[in-house]
């Protein structure tokens, strides 16, 4: 729809009182800058009208409803995300609830790695051998994942790997949001009538799946009730690819990105290799926090407590992947990829309650709300446009965006 704004439609017609409609979102979280690009509104709306903008932003494809669903489960709009930690019926403690202190409810807790190597993996290669072995068992019917961009070096965008090749191609780590929850609809993939989905994203993405899961509703296309299996990447912020790959490595230090071999932040620090493994610059994540997407702030789950699995470098040794499995279905998936891990305790649990008292810091500096997670699972608009007026995160004043 070119030439127009689909609002434009409305003009004339009253709106319905009471309900909540995509562009109150888009001037509360999206044109506030305060996005974080999970996708969910994408996945929750029942009408499919929502989708993907060029710049990785969601936009209105179609008529909005009204229906409210894209701001309930905004992780940055109605949905106070930490109450997902304690979602019941989910592996949790006999019924009662997840704990959301420290490293919060985990059944086991490892330093491990896979043996032998995978190729191109990020640290110690579990999520890709676990993935791989759950593939190989029949398990699951597919993984949503990351890879590479076919037309843009280093820019991570969503992919459903169905086979253990593709689990392959796609190792390693981009640190853009890929709005995987924008493609769980699963077109044009060959899957069963039911497929048996396991997502990898980062703990606003899995947020965003166990509370649609915890309220079933009509989703669209997206199939949300697929997702089996959720593994958290142990996460402080992501980066908008074109100010970090872009601007910051490729112009600002000049480095060639199809000389890359691999981006890391291990130890507060941003780590570029060449395609040999000799480091190009190695530099403090500070550097790079312009970069970063402002709406990641309020977040205070770097330890993915609403997943199933969480992974992540911090808390073990170089070349090694720090493993909490928090849930029954996390524990049955992990079952399968044991004899194929070295496995020890936690090289350095205070490391992950280091950075996790860090990042909750700089949430709840930065969350105009208060944050509580026995509180309800949504937070009404009008009462998150009470807590957010006058800061420096209000809802922008709405100015008409051409389809």
């Amino acid at each position: 729809m070119a030439g127009f704004d689909i609002r434009d439609l409305m003009n004339d017609i009253d709106e319905a009182p009471g309900k909540v409609w995509f562009w109150d979102l888009e001037k509360a979280v999206i044109d506030a800058d305060r996005c974080v690009q999970c996708g969910v509104c994408v996945a929750a709306c029942p009408t499919d009208s929502i989708g993907l903008g060029e710049d990785d932003l969601p936009k209105l494809v179609k008529m909005c409803t009204g229906c409210s669903l894209c701001w309930d489960f905004c992780p940055r709009g109605g949905l106070q995300y930490e109450a997902t930690w304690k979602i019941m019926g989910n592996g949790n403690d006999n019924g009662n609830g997840r704990s959301v202190e420290g490293v919060g409810h985990v059944h086991e807790s490892y330093s491990a790695r896979v043996n032998p190597t995978i190729e191109g993996v990020q640290d110690g290669g579990v999520v890709s051998a676990l993935l791989i072995s759950l593939l190989e068992a029949g398990e699951i019917d597919g993984a949503l994942v990351a890879r590479e961009s076919e037309t843009e070096r280093w820019k991570g965008e969503a992919f459903l790997a169905t086979t253990p090749g593709e689990v392959r191609e796609c190792a390693g780590s981009f640190y853009n949001q890929t709005l995987a929850l924008g493609h769980v609809d699963f077109k044009g993939y060959d899957l069963p009538p039911n497929p048996r989905i396991a997502v990898v994203g980062t703990p606003c993405e899995i947020e965003g799946i166990k509370a649609m899961q915890a309220r079933p509703w009509t989703w669209g296309s997206s199939q949300v009730e697929a997702i089996t299996l959720t593994i958290a990447l142990l996460c402080t912020k992501s980066f908008n690819y074109e100010k970090l790959m872009l601007e910051e490595i490729r112009d600002k230090r000049g480095v060639d990105l199809d000389g890359v071999g691999r981006v890391d932040i291990i130890r507060g620090k941003l780590i570029v290799q060449d395609l040999e493994g000799a480091t190009i610059f190695e530099e403090p994540i500070r550097d790079f926090h312009g970069a970063a997407l402002k709406g990641c702030d309020e977040c205070a789950d770097f330890m993915g407590h609403a997943a199933d699995i969480s992974v992540g470098s911090v808390g073990s040794a170089d070349g090694y992947s720090s493993v909490l499995i928090r849930s029954e279905e996390g524990l049955e998936a992990f079952g399968r990829v044991r004899e194929k891990l070295e496995m020890r305790p936690l090289d350095k649990p205070q490391a992950l309650d280091k950075l996790d008292s860090l990042d909750k810091r700089v949430a709840f500096n930065s969350l105009k709300r208060a944050f509580d997670p026995d509180a309800p699972l949504f937070i009404d608009f009008e009462e998150h446009l009470n807590n957010y007026a006058g800061t420096d995160r209000a809802p922008a004043e709405h100015e008409a965006v051409r389809y």
